[in-house]
C-alpha cells in the first residue's frame, strides 16, 4: 500500500472516530438539562447500541455487498452531519430522538465500512492495520481538545483584566464553565461532530474505489447465523458473557464521569471545570496508543486470560478510585489512564483472539458476535439503567451519591474478572465451528 493511499486511510479514521468523539462524553450529562426523564434519555442513549445491533442484522452486509464503500461512506455522513446539527436546536423529546436515530442508524454502520475500505486495500493486514487504526484512537482524542475553548465562561475572561497573550490564554484555559451554564453549553458539541461528519462526506469521495462484495454462489446471506453456532463451545460462550459485562461497565464510565468529573466538591464531585472535562477523559485514549504498543509481548508473556483480567480490574480500579477518593483531583485525572489500559487488555485482546482462534471461513461471523456485545447489547444496557441509576436510585437531596453508584460497576468488574479465571479455558488449536464438526 503507497504512503498516499495509507494516508487517505488514516485520516479517514481519524474523521471517522472525531465525530462519535465528539459528542458522545458529554451528552450523559446535557440530556437532564432539557428536562428529559430518566426514560427519555434511556430511549436517545439506545439509539446508538440499537444501530449496532441492526448494523450486525441489515444494515452492514447490505452496504457491503451492494453500494460502493466509500460513496456509501459519503451519503452516510452526509445525512447523519445534517440529523446531529439540527440537536443545537431541539429540545423536545420526540424530535431530539428522531434526529439522533437518524444519525446513529447512518453512522454506526460506517465504522464498519470504514474498517472495510481499509483492509480492501491494505496488502498486509496485520503489519498496516494497527497503524491505520491508530488514526481513530487520535482522532477521538483531537475531539476531545475544541471543547476547551468552546466550552469557557466568556463573561468571566472579559471581565478579568489581563495583559498579554499568555495571561489572556491562561485566562481563557482557566474559566471552564460549571453548572447550568456547562449543560447549555454542551449544545456546541454537536456542532462539531456535525462540521466533521460534512468534511468526511466530502473526503470520502477521495478515498480509493471499493466496489460492492457480491454474495457468491452458495454464501449465507446471513452470516450472523453462523455466528451463533459458536456459543456451543463453552470457553467461547463465557467469553461472550464475560465481554456483556464489561462492555456494560466500559459503558457505565461514560454515562457518568462527565457529570461526576464536573460536579462539585461539596457535592460529592471532583469540581473540574466544564472545558477540561473531556481532555481528562480522552487521557485514557492517549493511554490505549501506549497500551497498544506492549499488547502483542504482554499476550505473550502473560496468555490471554490473565491479560484479559488485567484489562478487567482496570475498570475496577478506576471505579474504586471514584468511589472512595473523589476528593483526590490528581488521583481521579491520573486513574483515567487505566481506560486505555482495560480498553487495550480486554477488548483488543478479545478480537486478536478471535482473529487467532478461528478460521477464516468463520471468522468474521465470529468478530460480529462479539461486536453484538461490545458496541450493542453492552451499551444497550448500560444506556438504560444508567440513567435510571443516577437520576433515580442513587439520587440524594444533595445531588447524587456517587460513592454507592461507582460500586455498582466495580462489584461486576469484579465479577466478571473471577467469571473468566474460574471458566475461561480455551484449548491449545483453533475452534472449529459446529456446522464443520457434524
Amino acid at each position: 500500500m503507497n504512503r498516499t493511499i495509507r494516508f487517505k486511510l488514516f485520516l479517514m479514521m481519524v474523521l471517522e472516530f472525531f465525530i462519535w468523539g465528539a459528542w458522545y462524553p458529554l451528552i450523559f450529562g446535557y440530556l437532564p438539562s432539557l428536562g428529559f426523564t430518566p426514560s427519555e434519555q434511556s430511549w436517545i442513549l439506545s439509539t446508538f447500541p440499537l444501530a449496532a445491533i441492526v448494523g450486525m442484522f441489515f444494515s452492514n452486509q447490505f452496504a457491503d455487498r451492494n453500494f460502493a464503500a466509500e460513496r456509501f461512506l459519503s451519503a452516510s455522513h452526509l445525512i447523519a452531519g445534517a440529523a446531529i446539527i439540527s440537536l443545537v436546536w431541539t429540545r423536545s423529546f420526540w424530535p431530539f430522538f428522531g434526529a439522533m436515530l437518524v444519525h446513529c442508524l447512518l453512522y454506526v454502520p460506517t465504522i464498519s465500512i470504514a474498517n472495510s475500505i481499509a483492509f480492501t486495500h491494505m496488502k498486509d493486514a496485520q503489519k498496516e492495520f494497527g497503524i491505520v487504526r491508530m488514526g481513530g484512537t487520535i482522532g477521538w482524542v483531537l475531539a476531545a481538545w475544541p471543547m476547551t475553548f468552546i466550552l469557557v465562561d466568556w463573561e468571566h475572561v472579559r471581565a478579568t483584566q489581563t495583559t498579554g497573550f499568555v495571561s489572556y490564554l491562561g485566562t481563557v484555559l482557566g474559566s471552564g464553565l460549571t453548572g447550568p451554564a456547562l449543560q447549555a453549553g454542551t449544545k456546541w458539541t454537536f456542532v462539531v461532530a456535525g462540521v466533521a461528519s460534512l468534511l468526511l462526506a466530502g473526503f470520502s469521495l477521495t478515498l480509493p474505489h471499493t466496489p460492492p462484495k457480491r454474495v457468491t454462489s452458495g454464501a449465507n446471506k446471513f452470516a450472523w447465523l453462523e455466528s451463533l453456532r459458536l456459543l456451543a463451545a463453552p470457553f467461547i460462550l463465557v467469553l461472550w458473557i464475560v465481554t456483556f459485562i464489561d462492555s456494560t461497565v466500559h459503558n457505565l464510565f461514560f454515562n457518568w464521569t462527565g457529570t461526576f468529573l464536573g460536579t462539585a466538591q461539596v457535592a460529592g464531585g471532583v469540581g473540574i471545570p466544564g472545558n477540561w472535562i473531556m481532555p481528562v477523559m480522552s487521557i485514557g485514549q492517549v493511554a490505549e496508543i501506549l497500551t497498544m504498543a506492549i499488547l502483542g509481548m504482554t499476550l505473550k508473556r502473560l496468555g490471554w486470560r490473565t491479560t484479559m483480567i488485567l484489562g478487567i480490574m482496570g475498570h475496577a480500579a478506576r471505579f474504586a478510585v471514584f468511589a472512595f477518593f473523589p476528593e483526590y483531583k490528581a488521583a481521579v485525572i491520573l486513574i483515567n489512564i487505566v481506560h486505555g489500559v482495560a480498553y487495550a487488555f480486554f477488548f483488543a485482546t478479545v478480537y486478536i483472539f478471535v482473529d487467532e482462534f478461528f478460521p477464516k471461513d468463520v471468522r468474521a461471523s465470529a468478530q460480529g458476535l462479539f461486536n453484538l456485545m461490545i458496541l450493542g447489547l453492552g451499551p444497550l444496557v448500560a444506556n438504560v439503567i444508567g440513567p435510571t441509576l443516577m437520576g433515580q436510585t442513587f439520587k440524594t437531596t444533595n445531588g447524587v451519591d456517587f460513592r454507592s453508584l461507582f460500586l455498582v460497576p466495580l462489584s461486576a468488574a469484579v465479577f466478571a474478572a473471577i467469571v473468566l479465571a474460574l471458566f475461561f479455558h480455551p484449548p491449545q488449536k483453533r475452534v472449529e465451528p459446529v456446522s464443520a464438526r457434524t
